[in-house]
């Protein structure tokens, strides 16, 4: 049975976030399997709680796309009202543009790993469990339909090729890496590995290994 507490372990705020996020990404699917984009925030809100993560960094979890997703600044300032400071700082460094449309996905990609490589923990966090189940879909994905079937499809997509998620994964790990240490991290490093066997060059493994010294 689970362990209980005399209070909630969990606000009411933390309530909030998971009805609003589910109202502002409710037309939303996952790539895919076409799930609802709510099922992607609830994962990852759970990862982060289950890794040590604060309310506030779960809330954080739950509305980590809000910006990006769902109306941009405005957005980020209705979640600092509603949730603070310390969510909507997370969630701005969890954006990796404003602009609609987006601007292309290298440079985007690039000024977006550079900035993560200096955040606070709370937000590597947050960032990290959102990393770490989108890649678990690709690597799930690679094994249903074969490492050599994915990349032939994936080549079709103008930023979802093997060597871009590579590139990026590898990115993602080394920014999150970077002074910040936690299990979750470990776990994402496997994943990273994993995906630049099946579907990168010896070079990617070898810096992946470089980067975690796994």
């Amino acid at each position: 049975m689970p362990k209980k507490s005399n209070t909630p372990l969990l606000s009411p705020k933390f309530a909030l976030a998971l009805q609003l996020a589910n109202e502002i990404h409710s037309t939303q699917a996952r790539k895919g399997l076409g799930a609802p984009y709510i099922s992607h925030l609830m994962a990852v809100s759970g990862l982060v709680l289950e890794h040590g993560g604060d309310e506030t960094q779960a809330i954080a979890a739950l509305l980590h796309d809000s910006a990006e997703d769902c109306g941009g600044r405005p957005m980020l300032e209705s979640v600092r009202v509603i949730f603070g400071d310390e969510v909507a700082q997370i969630v701005e460094a969890c954006t990796d543009t404003f602009d609609n449309p987006k601007p292309d996905w290298l440079p985007r990609k690039k000024a977006y790993l550079s900035a993560m490589t200096t955040k606070p923990g709370s937000t590597k966090l947050v960032t990290c469990a959102d990393k770490l189940h989108n890649i678990s879909h690709t690597l799930r994905d690679i094994r249903t339909e074969g490492a050599e079937t994915w990349k032939v499809r994936m080549e079709k997509s103008a930023n979802a090729s093997g060597e871009k998620q590579c590139w990026y994964y590898l990115g993602c790990l080394e920014a999150l890496s970077f002074e910040w240490s936690n299990p979750i991290l470990d776990e994402f490093a496997r994943s990273v590995i994993l995906l630049c066997e099946l579907v990168g060059t010896p070079e990617d493994v070898t810096r992946a290994h470089d980067i975690t010294e796994l």
